[in-house]
């Protein structure tokens, strides 16, 4: 089986970080998104090819990927243009041969039995994971008949039709048959606006008979928005309540776990904890940091409150209460008490103030 992961959107609700990285590494919980899907994957699924479907920026995703997962049999191809998800599985065709898995995996990270994909009914031509939502108009949607198949794909539904929000994880046993159904529906559809949606695809496929049965989802998060990134940077620090680790050296501050704390991090006078990553060479002093904070290297934090932020390399914070923020690489805040989305190398500090 090939397992294909698009990763090549913009992140427009996602900038100023993704003008600088692709949305797939923006980082939360002490990893990029990509890396925690890619670890629910691997120990998952048995796959024979990773294709990754790069675009925005896609030389860094494939140098993390060879960085990050060189014992993958990883490809990649580009999507020049963000034509949309019917586009990009299109343009993976030379590994569509076969079963395929399917994982839109730049903005959202999910709790799935995929290892159940092996015990699929002898007739199901494949599956679609379906998640009960209170909003389906937000959704592309799913109609479910009463043998557990999918008979209608909806994209937004303006009426009551369906509260099973398709959640971007689809496994198809024929690969060709969905090439097929792509190269049908541009054929026969005109795209919406600029886009062919992956769904009509596999209604294409639905309608000419194949059987895609419904499996559930425990959980799927949003990383789309920088509420939502947090809010997935709390699920998934809850999620793997990561083991507690000594920073290097005798310690004066309070550690209370879950954390994970680099070796080579240093704390001192401070509070830090639950749920705390701190990357390799962290410095911290002074400070109370957590719950629910991602700092990757480099990072300083000085006389400092918090909270619930995820910080790129090299963030420095001082003399600041810091809460729901998320913060770019280089980012420097001093003298401040408040929430931010800032990018790389931005400075916040008070006017005329000392950055």
């Amino acid at each position: 089986m090939n397992v294909i992961l698009p990763v090549a959107g913009l992140g427009l609700r996602m900038r100023p970080h993704t003008l600088h990285r692709p949305k797939a590494l923006v980082h939360v919980a002490g990893d990029a998104v990509l890396g925690h899907v890619l670890d629910d994957l691997a120990g998952a699924v048995s796959a024979d090819r990773w294709v990754f479907v790069v675009g925005h920026l896609g030389a860094q995703v494939e140098a993390w990927v060879r960085r990050r997962h060189g014992a993958l049999d990883a490809r990649f191809v580009v999507q020049p243009e963000p034509r949309g998800q019917a586009d990009a599985i299109a343009l993976a065709r030379a590994h569509l041969a076969g079963p395929v898995l399917i994982v839109f995996a730049a903005d959202t990270v999910f709790d799935i039995d995929l290892a159940g994909l092996a015990a699929l009914p002898a007739d199901a031509d494949g599956a679609v994971h379906l998640m009960r939502v209170e909003d389906p108009g937000r959704f592309g949607v799913a109609v479910v008949g009463p043998d557990g198949a999918v008979t209608r794909f909806v994209e937004k539904p303006t009426a009551p039709v369906s509260d099973l929000a398709v959640v971007g994880v689809y496994h198809v046993r024929d690969g060709a048959w969905l090439a097929r159904a792509i190269d049908r529906l541009v054929a026969e559809r005109p795209p919406t606006a600029g886009e062919h949606f992956l769904a009509d695809a596999l209604q294409v496929m639905v309608d000419e008979g194949a059987r895609l049965v419904a499996r559930p989802v425990r959980a799927w998060v949003d990383c789309g928005t920088v509420p939502a990134t947090l809010a997935a940077q709390r699920y998934l620090f809850e999620r793997r309540a990561r083991a507690a680790a000594e920073p290097a050296g005798p310690t004066t501050s309070r550690i209370i776990p879950p954390v994970w704390i680099a070796p080579d991090a240093e704390v001192s006078g401070s509070v830090v904890g639950p749920y705390v990553h701190l990357g390799p060479g962290c410095r911290v002093a002074g400070s109370v940091v957590g719950p629910y904070v991602s700092l990757e290297g480099e990072a300083r934090v000085e006389g400092a409150v918090v909270r619930d932020v995820s910080g790129a390399t090299g963030v420095a914070i001082r003399d600041a209460v810091v809460t729901g923020s998320l913060l770019g690489a280089g980012a420097t805040i001093a003298g401040t008490a408040a929430r931010y989305n800032i990018g790389d190398g931005s400075t916040v500090h008070p006017r005329g103030g000392d950055p």
